[in-house]
């Protein structure tokens, strides 16, 4: 059996930042990591930032920066959040990193070299969101991409194209001698079903912009999207520049890519064609899943309902937010993120059924040993079951990791948690604690308790890393939790004779519903006898961007005496905007370094020759106007609310 095992998220696109989606995927591959490693592989994780394309030149240029510096800008922000969702990888890889460079001209000319690339022209309809040419009959709504919904445009230029028509009946027949190479199973009949209307060659060079990377044996082109993009997978493990590792984690592993269900054709299609060209093992699993919509509601910036994962981690804890995303759904299916379902989970699941089991044996184990195991030897066929189910759990946890159904795995965990709160009602340890010649009783049922919180431990680990760890601290088990395998906690009596436990302590508080409830509402009563001059809806006022910016420079505008011409930081790029304010500031240097608000989503106009990107808000006193300054510790680019 292969012992090494390789997990990869998508790597995600830089012009937007992580969300619960992405959270979801890359909390995801961090669990299947987690246990593989518990189950004694060598584990690599990769994740990390698609860096090119058309989207992020344009993006770039309106912000008047360079393509690389605005990727610089973006990608230290997914490290960030993942490094506050507790994400342990192995590697971040960048698209612009010159490893990937090599990597990707690599595999390219492999391809060439086999005669499946050739030089044409490509006409139709291209999505610059996705990335992606739409061939007529997957068009939508007129003129709309079938994934995103965002207009298309009329594309025409010379193009080099795979030969991906070339390898359909081979990928059709790995499908189906490999029954789990796409999962869930629904999507593998979609992808199937998606083969056998007949795969066309696909575009992958493009000329008419430069950011991405130059195809050698093709001057002015540069790599199109997916041979640039999932190249990444081999990049990392060493496919240009180490040998040894490449043949560790790709043809001597068990190779699992994680993504959306949006993305499933590019990594079941496009990818193992390009593998087959290129002679490369393919991935042994690609598992997709489905899409979060937020209180029954499609997430919607406009809708303020796009849930931030560094703010639900803040809020519930970050293991609880990871618990909640990977129990909640089916992986695979659609789910619904809702404050009821969070907090529901997090009082019936952690604080009910795990914390209160901890708690509990823990209590009485300082009250019946004074924290001290004692040995015990008088059985019966409640320790049976007990044994006996976990025996199966294991089993079945495996099973569910294997084809990524972390809520069944979980879901297993808790039936263990379940019996072991039944096993203490049907052995009342505080009964057996009344008469002394049931104290070797009591002891086996103690053990049976604190052995089984050790095993849960190491099980609900690779989900809730901090949480397995305070439970063995809890236990008085002095060791890292990431270091336990599985197979040491197989068996029984794990404690020794004499081995002192710590005292227990809640690690899940109850959450109050009503309150977290009340908390989503609008704090806002209007009283309905309130007369408000031209009155405005939510959805008018969330179409204003105000933001705080910080004055870089103050100076008056030539020729005009209201006018003060201002550069101002919104953290990620500098604008210039105008101000009539001149007469209440007669030495505007003095402005440089404060922090104050603006409109950032005004059209741009010109005034005196010069351009103003925005407005600064200010208020009147009797004095005049002063701009409305906000506290020096507030980042450049946060957002009024």
């Amino acid at each position: 059996m292969k012992k090494n095992f390789y997990v990869t998220t998508p790597i995600y696109y830089v012009n937007g930042e992580p969300h619960v989606g992405s959270a979801y995927t890359t909390i995801a591959a961090d669990t299947m990591a987690r246990y593989k490693k518990t189950k004694g592989y060598d584990v690599y994780f990769l994740t990390g930032t698609d860096e090119h394309g058309q989207k992020v030149e344009e993006t770039a240029e309106q912000k008047g920066y360079t393509p690389q510096q605005w990727t610089d800008i973006m990608a230290p922000k997914f490290k960030d959040i993942w490094s506050k969702l507790n994400i342990n990888y192995s590697d971040f890889i960048r698209t612009t990193e010159e490893r990937h460079k090599k990597a990707v001209k690599k595999i390219i000319k492999k391809v060439h070299d086999k005669g499946d690339i050739y030089k044409g022209e490509y006409a139709g309809k291209y999505c610059v969101s996705c990335e992606t040419f739409v061939p007529e009959n997957q068009v939508v709504n007129g003129n709309h991409c079938p994934d995103c919904g965002k207009e298309l445009r009329m594309v025409k230029e010379e193009s080099y194209f795979f030969r991906m028509s070339k390898y359909q009946d081979a990928l059709l027949k790995h499908i189906e001698t490999h029954p789990d190479f796409i999962l869930p199973r629904s999507r593998r009949n979609e992808v199937i079903s998606f083969i056998k209307q007949g795969l066309q060659d696909l575009s992958i060079s493009r000329n008419t912009f430069k950011w991405g990377i130059p195809i050698d044996f093709a001057p002015g082109h540069i790599t199109y999207v997916w041979f640039d993009a999932l190249t990444n997978y081999l990049t990392a493990i060493g496919y240009e520049s180490n040998p040894e590792m490449f043949d560790k984690f790709w043809n001597n592993a068990e190779v699992m890519h994680l993504l959306g269900k949006d993305i499933v054709r590019f990594h079941a299609i496009i990818w193992p064609c390009m593998l087959l060209s290129a002679e490369e093992k393919l991935p042994d699993k690609v598992v997709a899943h489905g899409w979060w919509t937020s209180e029954g509601e499609k997430m919607s910036k406009s809708k303020g309902n796009v849930v931030d994962p560094v703010e639900q981690a803040n809020r519930y804890g970050v293991d609880a937010f990871r618990y909640c995303l990977l129990r909640e759904v089916q992986f695979g299916n659609d789910g619904d993120y809702s404050t009821k379902s969070v907090v529901t989970r997090i009082n019936s699941d952690l604080a009910n059924d795990l914390g209160n089991l901890l708690n509990r044996t823990l209590g009485m184990y300082k009250k019946y040993f004074n924290s001290t195991v004692t040995v015990g030897s008088t059985k019966d066929s409640f320790d049976e079951e007990v044994e006996n189910l976990w025996n199966e759990v294991v089993a079945d946890i495996d099973n569910y990791m294997n084809i990524a159904q972390f809520s069944k795995a979980l879901e297993s965990i808790w039936k263990f948690i379940s019996r072991l709160n039944k096993y203490i009602d049907e052995t009342a340890p505080w009964t057996l604690a009344k008469d002394e010649n049931n104290k070797d009783r009591l002891a086996v049922v103690m053990n049976h308790l604190i052995d089984g919180l050790y095993k849960i431990a190491v099980m609900v680990y690779p989900c809730m890393p901090e949480s397995g760890q305070k439970i063995w601290d809890q236990l008085g088990v002095q060791k890292d939790i990431k270091e336990a395998k599985i197979d040491e906690v197989l068996g029984w009596n794990l404690f020794t004779p004499g081995h002192v436990l710590g005292e227990a302590q809640p690690i899940f508080p109850r959450i109050d519903m009503e309150a977290m409830l009340e908390a989503d509402k609008d704090p806002m009563q209007v009283d309905p006898e309130l007369k408000i001059e031209n009155p405005i809806g939510i959805e008018d006022f969330d179409k204003v961007d105000i933001q705080v910016v910080e004055i870089l420079s103050a100076e008056k505008v030539k020729d005009a005496d209201k006018l003060l011409k201002f550069k101002v930081s919104f953290g990620d790029h500098v604008r210039q905007i105008l101000s009539g304010i001149a007469k209440y500031y007669p030495e505007p240097e003095k402005l440089v370094g404060k922090k104050v608000l603006a409109v950032t989503n005004l059209k741009p106009r010109k005034m005196k020759g010069e351009i103003s990107q925005g407005m600064l808000l200010s208020a009147e006193n009797e004095k005049g106007l002063k701009l409305i300054e906000v506290d020096s510790s507030i980042q450049p680019g946060s957002k009024a609310k």
